[in-house]
């Protein structure tokens, strides 16, 4: 039988919650390869075990795989029963040994090594002992050599209750926590670099994540919406089905121009996205904002204008870029597949009636007599009841996002 063997990232350090967050990374699992050929997916003995119906699906369920967290690494392995257990508490593991020697045969490469975990330790052999004698075999039949610290190729056997477990590539997962275990953010989609980076570091923390684009069409063109939804695309290949808001913003930032001198606009714009922000996840029953701060970057995001903005939102607001540079994020975006497509230009509402010279060092109560003149509730029910929200599916895609108006209800 051909397995897909997934081993936990940070679940098994979880200890109540693990049979909770186990179960979460299997649907995550199932949702990821529903239209390909698999079968059962089960926990087994600390790792998931999903079953390879077609061999010839593996490098699509591998591509598959590495953008589910939760995952630490995988491998695909085949299952072969224990030996009999002879007098004296051997085992003859000459079968297993050549098993393999059959599966590596077609491979390249000059050195190798066995690594042996015993999760069931009734298996009257010790795991130095059975890379021993399969490392003989092996090194016999290819005549390679063992190599303990820089192998080349490595062979992972893993001793379960009645089985055998043989795999010879382990490929790297995402890690992180199974989507759905941390609770359900809104996170502030721009279209740059930064703000996807953002949102799938709450993905890898076990968020599920609703995206909120801003924007300000009519005054600006439709090429920011654009870029928005060619990154969600991206984005939910990490997620699983996800949403995103499309909130009309021109008219709040032509209130905001009418009404506010230059320099603190670009700090009421950034409040004003927050009070809508909040709002849209009140309504879906989201927990907490995201944004793609980093302090210092530019220059709304100074200590003290990124104080005055937070006293906006009635929600925790999370920034996981804060201490990170632009080349440790845009690293992360090419990662992602983010990178290029945030580095296209655009007209985002950032770039609509910016002041020259905007305010670097904001004071709370110089704002808050600023936005005295606004009728903040009002642009804040204008921008949410002209939101729009599309729907986005992974793996399966029958057609184009429908468009749907933001409804007063919780997510189900």
């Amino acid at each position: 039988m051909t397995l897909l063997i997934a081993r936990y990232s940070e679940i098994m350090l979880k200890r109540g919650n693990r049979g909770r967050f186990a179960a979460q990374l299997i649907d995550n699992i199932r949702h990821a390869t529903i239209d390909l050929p698999v079968g059962k997916i089960a926990d087994r003995h600390g790792r998931v075990a999903v079953v390879l119906n077609d061999d010839s699906a593996w490098p699509a369920v591998r591509e598959r795989l590495r953008r589910v967290f939760g995952i630490a690494n995988f491998s695909l392995a085949r299952s072969v029963p224990w030996p009999p257990i002879e007098s004296g508490e051997t085992a003859d593991l000459a079968p297993l040994a050549r098993a393999i020697v059959e599966e590596i045969r077609p491979r390249r490469f000059d050195s190798f090594r066995v690594v042996t975990r015993r999760a069931d330790k009734r298996f009257p052999l010790p795991s130095p002992a059975v890379n021993a004698a399969v490392g003989t075999v092996i090194k016999e039949a290819t005549r390679r050599r063992v190599d303990l610290d820089r192998a080349e190729l490595t062979v992972t056997i893993e001793i379960l209750p009645g089985e055998m477990l043989y795999s010879v590539e382990k490929v790297p997962g995402p890690g992180g926590l199974p989507v759905g275990v941390s609770g359900h953010v809104v996170a502030l989609l721009s279209g740059g670099i930064d703000s996807p980076v953002a949102a799938a570091r709450m993905m890898r923390r076990g968020c599920r994540v609703t995206f909120v684009h801003f924007h300000s069409a009519p005054y600006l063109d439709r090429s920011s919406q654009e870029k928005t939804r060619e990154i969600v695309r991206r984005l939910v290949a990490y997620h699983g089905d996800a949403r995103l808001v499309l909130v009309p913003f021109g008219e709040v930032q032509r209130e905001i121009v009418t009404a506010v001198p230059p320099p603190p606009r670009v700090i009421l714009y950034r409040r004003m996205m927050l009070r809508i922000a909040s709002e849209i996840a009140r309504r879906i029953g989201a927990e907490a904002l995201v944004t793609g701060d980093s302090l210092g970057q530019v220059a709304s995001q100074t200590l003290s204008n990124l104080a005055v903005v937070e006293q906006a939102a009635s929600l925790p607001l999370f920034r996981p870029l804060i201490g990170m540079d632009k080349l440790e994020i845009s690293t992360e975006a090419e990662r992602l597949g983010t990178f290029e497509i945030s580095i296209e230009p655009d007209q985002d509402c950032c770039s609509l009636f910016v002041p020259r010279h905007p305010t670097t060092r904001a004071r709370l109560a110089a704002i808050e007599a600023a936005e005295s003149a606004l009728d903040v509730p009002r642009l804040i029910a204008v921008a949410v009841d002209g939101a729009v929200v599309e729907r986005y599916r992974y793996p399966v895609a029958d057609r184009e996002p429908a468009a749907e108006r933001l409804r007063a209800a919780r997510d189900r």
